[in-house]
């Protein structure tokens, strides 16, 4: 796994993962070829090699190879009326030369991992064949979002934040929807839950990750990682104990 603070790539199981929603553009593709099913918000299931899925989008994923090959993309990192014309929908997308160059993409990094750092690769050149077109954004958002990626954990409210741009509370809610895509909350809740993956290496019990992380306690930890990632935050640590990661 390879994660960056706008983008991740995951290379392992998927497991038996309930309906899941991700705060990012989601991509899963078919390491093997054989095709993937989704079920979005509960509709009937699809199937293809490439699956796309919007931020805040419920969906299932299933694979009958154990396998996947999934990029996540921030959704407040890049302008979505200028993504590809593939990561412009919802459910399976025809678009074998992107499929073929993140199966290509795979066989380098798995190349590299273990001998070096991934330091010299450009994650969106590498994947995408050219950075995508960043979103512009508010200064004043600009600087929220930033501190929430810099500490997930931090029990940063929208209060302090609106205050801290110096905008009132209902026009700092309002202008962060409107520029991000999503509300403050939401966003929020996701980066926390996003940081559990430079954490599933890690020998802690369930209990000190989730307080690193910024949860309570590991009731509302695991409530809330299940409700992300459809999976229990003790499933995804036990299914990637021989996980490469790299940050």
């Amino acid at each position: 796994m390879w994660i960056t603070t706008q983008r991740v790539f995951y290379a392992g199981l998927l497991g038996a993962a309930a309906e899941r929603s991700l705060g990012g553009h989601g991509v899963y593709v078919s390491p093997t070829g054989a095709p993937l099913r989704i079920r979005i918000g509960g509709s009937a299931w699809q199937s293809g090699e490439l699956l796309v899925v919007p931020p805040q989008v419920p969906h299932q994923v299933a694979t009958d190879h154990r396998l996947i090959l999934n990029l996540l993309v921030e959704s407040e990192s890049v302008d979505p009326a200028l993504l590809p014309d593939f990561l412009q929908h919802c459910g399976p997308v025809d678009a074998p030369q992107f499929v073929r160059r993140v199966r290509d993409a795979h066989a380098r990094l798995l190349e590299a991992s273990g001998r070096e750092s991934f330091d010299g690769f450009d994650f969106d050149t590498l994947f995408f064949g050219q950075p995508l077109a960043p979103r512009p954004l508010d200064a004043r958002i600009r600087a929220v979002v930033d501190r929430i990626n810099a500490d997930p954990a931090a029990p940063t409210s929208a209060e302090e934040c609106a205050a801290a741009v110096k905008l009132s509370f209902s026009r700092f809610l309002h202008l962060f929807k409107q520029e991000t895509g999503v509300p403050f909350r939401a966003f929020r809740a996701w980066k926390r839950a996003r940081s559990l993956l430079r954490h599933v290496r890690q020998t802690a019990t369930l209990t000190d990750i989730a307080l690193d992380t910024g949860y309570p306690d590991s009731t509302h930890f695991s409530h809330s990682i299940r409700q992300v990632y459809g999976l229990r935050p003790s499933d995804i640590l036990a299914g990637s104990r021989r996980l490469a990661v790299h940050q």
